[in-house]
């Protein structure tokens, strides 16, 4: 069944956060385990040019991707992203329904030209979906996060929309 993708509600913060209390998806972000519902609980506030989404598949939340459009007045025309699917969902397009939606949404509403995004580089099936959608490696980052008891190194990833002058 092809997912739904959706912005966010308040409802669905005990699903998404959910799938990033799953270790798969907690060691491949920035996030750790054990957060409080708290900290997701600022999703929906956020600011100006957060966009949350999600993807739904038979009313079950199965993945979220937010979107952040940068605020300083030279920057307004880059945005980044960071998503997470869950582990029984990766590997089936959750990731490509949500990605597509984002890059709809940045390249024909929100007049986005560079989206920006930082993925570790031992992420080989995360890189592999970037690349599919235009996305291209500017940098690596030495000892980017701290990731198992270990020091990992992270690619800088962006994809110029040339359709934006």
């Amino acid at each position: 069944m092809p997912a739904v993708i959706r912005h966010a509600e308040p409802a669905d913060i005990d699903a998404i956060k959910a799938i990033y209390d799953q270790p798969t998806v907690y060691a491949n972000t920035l996030q750790l385990p054990y957060q409080p519902v708290s900290n997701w609980q600022r999703l929906y506030n956020a600011g100006n040019g957060f966009y949350n989404l999600v993807a739904e598949v038979e009313g079950k939340v199965v993945g979220q991707l937010g979107l952040q459009v940068c605020q300083n007045p030279r920057r307004r025309h880059v945005a980044e992203l960071g998503m997470g699917v869950s582990e029984d969902f990766q590997g089936q397009g959750i990731g490509s329904a949500l990605l597509r939606a984002a890059l709809e949404l940045s390249d024909q509403w929100l007049n986005i030209r560079r989206m920006e995004l930082t993925v570790y580089s031992s992420n080989e099936a995360a890189i592999a979906l970037y690349e599919r959608f235009g996305f291209e490696v500017e940098a690596e980052l030495s000892d980017f996060a701290f990731q198992y008891g270990n020091y990992v190194s992270a690619l800088c990833m962006a994809r110029i929309n040339t359709a934006v002058a």
